[in-house]
């Protein structure tokens, strides 16, 4: 019961930043400089667009704005798109699936390759091996992510040959393994900088456990090195791996917007820059108000999940 409650008040904790995130999406449309109906004047007539502004609320004090559109947001399929004349949510999900599908794959490598590498320097902690793997990540957390992309095409499909060039799958479709091979190079370069994140809080976690006085008294009993760390170390950093595993979920799910130019992936990155393209602002409310919701239910989730392994944290 105790628990229930919690995650209810996680869930109240919540609903004012996406109130928030509504009003400032809102806003971003609504003042910036010009009218939206006006990049129509060429093609309809001066009533047409005054029907067109009418229909998007354009026409009423900002207030009435904020509700004809919250509105459409949550009745009407997040209203009309200005180019298109769709429902805003029918031209945005297909892509945004296709983000989480990126964000997914890349949350897999972060999370093998950098709980990998933080367990290497960790372990060997003050070896060559440490200085060197914080070295590489030192490097690596600094490098721009689209430079990155742009590299790892330039050596392992131009180059090599070895993976497509970009893409979410080959000319007349392809399965599963045809989606895998396409995912890889993005998918790496979404990860970087925060499987490195990852990889240096997995190497202070570990540094901290093993200079602690189990870890000493378990040693001295001759208990096998495995056991220490698979039983102990690993278990006791777990509630922190999850909590920075979700941290950087959310980052990735903003930073592949980036990844997705660089490899043309079809997700709502692009998408979001055609739409500012066309100043398409009920396309670009409705992305904002999606990736946003989608990064506070990933953080919700992690504090629910954290909870569950640590319920010292549940008071706090």
């Amino acid at each position: 019961m105790n628990r229930l409650r919690h995650i209810g008040l996680r869930v109240l904790n919540v609903l004012p930043i996406l109130f928030l995130v509504s009003v400032l999406a809102f806003l971003l449309g609504a003042l910036t400089p010009g009218d939206p109906v006006d990049q129509f004047a060429l093609r309809f007539t001066p009533q047409q667009l005054d029907e067109l502004r009418a229909t998007y609320g354009l026409d009423r004090p900002l207030w009435e704005q904020y509700f004809v559109w919250l509105k459409n947001l949550a009745a009407d399929g997040g209203g009309l798109s200005l180019t298109l004349g769709t429902p805003v949510f029918d031209i945005l999900v297909p892509p945004f699936l296709n983000t989480l599908i990126l964000t997914a794959a890349g949350t897999v490598v972060c999370l093998v390759f950098g709980t990998l590498i933080g367990a290497v320097a960790g372990i060997w902690h003050g070896t060559w091996a440490d200085r060197a793997v914080m070295l590489v990540a030192q490097i690596g957390s600094n490098l721009s992510v689209y430079w990155f992309g742009l590299v790892l095409i330039s050596v392992f499909a131009l180059q090599l040959g070895w993976l497509p060039v970009g893409g979410m799958q080959s000319r007349g479709g392809g399965g599963f393994g045809d989606l895998l091979q396409h995912l890889v190079l993005p998918a790496i370069s979404a990860a970087l900088i925060s499987m490195l994140v990852l990889a240096r809080f997995v190497r202070i976690g570990i540094v901290r456990e093993t200079g602690s006085d189990y870890v000493r008294t378990f040693r001295s009993q001759g208990l096998p090195q495995r056991k220490i760390y698979g039983k102990n170390v690993f278990r006791n950093i777990l509630p922190s791996l999850v909590n920075i595993t979700g941290l950087e979920i959310g980052t990735l799910i903003t930073g592949v917007f980036f990844v997705e130019i660089v490899f043309n992936w079809p997700g709502i990155g692009t998408q979001l820059v055609n739409a500012v393209n066309g100043k398409d602002y009920p396309v670009i409310q409705g992305g904002i108000v999606l990736v946003a919701l989608c990064y506070l239910l990933v953080n919700l989730v992690t504090d629910v999940i954290v909870d569950a392994l640590d319920p010292r944290l549940r008071g706090v």
